[in-house]
């Protein structure tokens, strides 16, 4: 098959024009919001005795199953030193980078679609016409740009499963025919078919045992959330002042969410979705006059003029200058409740407010909640949030609104990030300073906890609903897109994508600091810390890079130590999962490298740390989310394929039906083909 070629030049990171103008507002050709003067502070104080102490911070971690304590560091093997053999969960051949309009699975492995946008998931949905939607029908079926995907097993075996999707945006120029919408003048109906197919999607599945693949089972549980969708606001910033609009005078119900990134399963068995791009959805904040607020709008881009969908033709809450608190109303994490479906969503203030791409969660050594989640935008920040409360296991319905209520009071901080070595050593081309990793220490500053502020001219409400300027305030460390963050089960360690950043040492802009080492960071690192003592509660960490991105054959990129030679390319990380053994799998946005984006595995100790293996590709356009790692199956969602066509009249792909179809954001399922026509285990030969 011939590579297919985009219409128009990709954007930094690699995405096509219509993905960034549909998914976050365009962002990468508009200035940062963050431009507060907080200066990186570990140029501050960078001296030689911070080397010294970090290293005696790291026999203190050994002791404690630190870094140290782990066979982690693989020196640089020579290209002719065989390697052991695989670790379990990373044995299979690589795919090759390509340019096919498919999803490419390794030898030995075999696929099927689980869900096509459109397909039913409420009982009654009528069957998909791409050319006759209505609203009515695409709030039954299943949503658009699938994002995030949980699994929560409903058996001992895991064969039967809650699924949950995000459906993060809309890409109206290809989710509708080409004569039938116009971007200057959407029908009422055109909109609110585009508020249907947002939200989220609860769906029973099973898994097939004798054949592979995983399926839709009819229902009770199947659920569609939407922008029509009532939230209960909770936490400290509920009935917040800022969050009180005409249709809501008490600021605790919110109708809908939006831009739902990526997110986490909970321990107890629900689902905590990321708000993220909320921004792009409103207009004319520039009409607002008052300049506390106009600044705040600011910080958080929200739109000035017309919005690109023109919501606010139809609903005045997305006229910012009619509403002014609307968009306050997102950019929260959400919690779902995909075993009850009368259950009222939540939307939980303690968490803060920003563009969350995910959150996840770790059980601290007392038996609190510690949720970790990243700001995705240029030089945003990473914060966590450790509950008050102690967490109870199980999740029975009691269990499931014990912990819950966990995420409402607590203490919510911002990460400073440290690097060990000195100034002159961290030049902005990627290489390795003189101890051979970019590593450090870091804190975990403190912004509020309950009614208290800990931010100087700020009250604990405003922290909760202005959250990055409090975060500019107490000068925490500007990061390269900080996407999904997850901890690890097996080694205890956090996990954090960092997509790009390629204003990283710009003219004005913040420079390269040991956590961000590479000026016009087009292709993303992958960032790990160990908290200290182990313990999710703990203010003080100590961190270093497990990927520098990018061409192998390129001096700026590192994979843990590992021999480049044998890695697969790796560009743009987004989103990340663990299989049981520990190793790391990363989805990527926007390959800069000339190939489709991709799932990748890792080992992230051993000898094998940093051997990066491509175990798929999506098809054209497409990028891959939602990444679900079992022993017996792969669950990938294909989000926009085709979106590098300017709009739906000459589409460059036709995944998944093939022929002429238009291409569908879809859920796919892959396994083993293992002996005797049964699925084998993930990784293993």
């Amino acid at each position: 098959m011939p590579d297919l070629l985009p219409l128009f030049p990709a954007h930094p990171g690699g995405r096509s024009p219509i993905t960034c103008e549909y998914r976050c507002g365009n962002a990468c050709a508009h200035p940062e919001p963050n431009e507060s003067g907080n200066e990186y502070f570990g140029d501050v104080v960078k001296d030689i005795s911070r080397r010294g102490a970090f290293k005696a911070g790291a026999v203190m971690a050994a002791a404690a199953g630190g870094f140290a304590a782990l066979s982690g560091t693989a020196a640089a093997a020579p290209a002719d030193r065989p390697h052991p053999r695989p670790v379990p969960g990373t044995d299979f051949d690589p795919v090759p980078p390509n340019k096919l309009d498919a999803v490419v699975v390794p030898d030995g492995y075999a696929q099927r679609v689980v869900i096509r946008w459109g397909d039913p998931v409420v009982a009654g949905a009528p069957k998909f016409d791409y050319t006759k939607q209505t609203a009515a029908a695409q709030a039954k079926q299943f949503g658009y740009n699938n994002d995030f995907v949980g699994l929560i097993p409903q058996d001992p075996l895991g064969l039967t499963n809650l699924l949950v999707v995000n459906h993060e945006y809309t890409t109206e120029v290809h989710l509708f025919p080409a004569d039938q919408y116009d971007p200057a003048n959407p029908t009422e109906e055109q909109v609110k078919i585009a508020w249907a197919a947002h939200g989220l999607s609860v769906l029973l599945t099973r898994r097939d045992p004798i054949h592979g693949g995983l399926s839709v089972v009819p229902s009770r549980y199947g659920r569609r959330i939407t922008l029509d969708t009532v939230f209960e606001v909770r936490g400290p910033a509920a009935g917040s002042k800022y969050l009180k609009t005409s249709a809501d005078p008490s600021g605790r119900k919110v109708r809908g969410t939006q831009n739902n990134c990526s997110g986490g399963v909970t321990p107890w068995g629900t689902v905590l979705s990321g708000e993220e791009n909320f921004d792009q959805y409103f207009a004319n904040s520039d009409k607002v006059t008052d300049p506390v607020e106009a600044a705040r709008l600011k910080r958080y881009s929200v739109g000035a003029g017309t919005s690109t969908r023109k919501w606010e033709r139809f609903d005045k809450r997305w006229d910012v200058a009619q509403e002014p608190n609307e968009p306050n109303r997102f950019g929260w994490v959400v919690e779902i409740d995909p075993n009850d479906p009368t259950s009222t969503p939540v939307k939980h203030t303690a968490l803060g407010r920003f563009k969350h791409e995910a959150a996840n969660i770790k059980i601290t050594a007392d038996g609190r909640v510690a949720v970790y989640s990243g700001d995705d935008s240029r030089f945003e920040y990473i914060y966590k949030f450790v509950s008050k409360g102690k967490y109870k296991p199980g999740n029975s319905a009691h269990a499931r609104r014990h912990n819950s209520a966990l995420l409402d009071e607590g203490t919510l901080y911002v990460g400073r990030f440290t690097g060990d070595s000195p100034a002159a050593e961290i030049d902005g081309t990627g290489k390795l300073p003189a101890d051979h990793e970019f590593d450090g220490t870091g804190e975990w500053i403190p912004l509020a906890s309950g009614t208290k502020s800990f931010v100087d001219g700020f009250t604990a409400e405003e922290v909760y609903v202005f959250t990055r300027q409090a975060a500019d305030k107490v000068a925490a460390t500007k990061m390269d897109r900080p996407e999904d963050i997850e901890p690890n089960p097996v080694n205890g360690r956090i996990y954090a994508a960092l997509t790009n950043n390629t204003d990283r040492g710009a003219a004005g802009k913040a420079g390269v600091d040991e956590v961000n080492p590479r000026n016009g960071n087009k292709n993303g690192h992958v960032l790990e810390w160990e908290e200290n003592r182990g313990d999710a509660a703990s203010t003080r960490f100590s961190w270093r890079l497990l990927l520098v991105c990018g061409d192998p054959a390129a001096a700026d990129t590192y994979f843990g130590g590992f021999d480049k030679s044998q890695v697969s390319p790796i560009s743009c990380p987004d989103n990340v999962a663990f299989d049981r053994h520990g190793n790391l799998w990363i989805s990527t946005d926007g390959n800069t490298l000339g190939a489709n984006d991709g799932l990748f595995s890792v080992p992230v100790t051993g000898p094998e740390r940093g051997h990066v293996k491509q175990f798929l590709s999506v098809p054209v356009g497409a990028e891959t989310c939602g990444p679900v790692v079992t022993d017996h199956l792969v669950l990938v969602a294909v989000q926009h394929p085709g979106e590098n066509a300017a709009s739906s009249a000459n589409p460059t792909s036709h995944w998944p039906d093939g022929g002429t179809a238009q291409p569908r954001p879809s859920i796919v399922s892959v396994w083993k083909k293992g002996r005797f026509g049964l699925p084998g285990r993930i990784g293993e030969r």
